[in-house]
């Protein structure tokens, strides 16, 4: 479990555009979590924006065009921005900057630099991603993170499922990428059964899964 960035009360701003921010000063991520929530839900807007000004960190969820950014950096910042399919991913990336900040978003998604990559369709975008990822261990942990997004073990211990009853138009970005991953790291994926939903991807246990999805279950 990655450390705070910044333990202890922390200040944050929340903000919608409007001139109107709201500055809060928060015990732990939990209590900033809450806040944010009763935040986002009492506002409309285009963006909603939280503003950790002394550490030079922020997040910009943007949920009508469905993209969350991150930046980091005062001087030169550095900016990532992320494709958003479902609308329960907003608040759970708010925890994950309250708890880590800028890196705490490292295994939410796949983050791009330029805002126009999210143009491209789905699988381009999970292939390029997988294209970065070059070594063995990389390629295991992201493929860990991605099931424990939304996988299971099947009842037998046999298999690793991911994207448990998600339908084939779901995570189509994810799984081009698991599915370029699967090859590089040479998993045996097999059918999924005549039950399954159509957008579940079949693994076959392998014991360098075994271990890292063990640290995220």
């Amino acid at each position: 479990m990655a450390r705070p960035y910044n333990p202890g009360p922390k200040q944050f701003v929340f903000a919608v555009g409007d001139g109107n921010d709201q500055q809060v000063s928060v015990g732990d991520p939990q209590e900033a979590y809450v806040a944010f929530s009763a935040f986002f839900r009492d506002r409309e807007s285009d963006t909603y924006a939280v503003k950790d000004e002394p550490a030079g960190q922020s997040l910009v969820l943007m949920p009508r065009v469905g993209v969350i950014s991150r930046i980091k950096g005062a001087d030169q910042p550095r900016t990532e921005y992320l494709q958003v399919d479902r609308v329960n991913r907003y608040l759970p990336s708010a925890m994950l900057f309250f708890e880590n900040g800028y890196a705490g978003l490292d295994r939410f998604g796949q983050w791009f630099a330029d805002l126009a990559d999210l143009d491209a369709s789905p699988e381009t975008r999970g292939a390029a991603r997988a294209a970065t990822i070059t070594t063995e261990a990389a390629a295991i942990e992201e493929v860990a993170r991605i099931w424990a997004d939304s996988g299971m073990v099947d009842p037998s211990d046999q298999y690793y499922v991911f994207f448990d009853s998600h339908d084939a138009d779901d995570d189509r970005a994810e799984r081009a990428e698991l599915l370029q991953l699967i090859e590089f790291l040479g998993l045996d994926r097999v059918d999924a059964p005549a039950k399954a939903a159509g957008g579940e991807v079949w693994v076959r246990t392998d014991p360098r899964l075994d271990v890292e999805c063990a640290r995220w279950s």
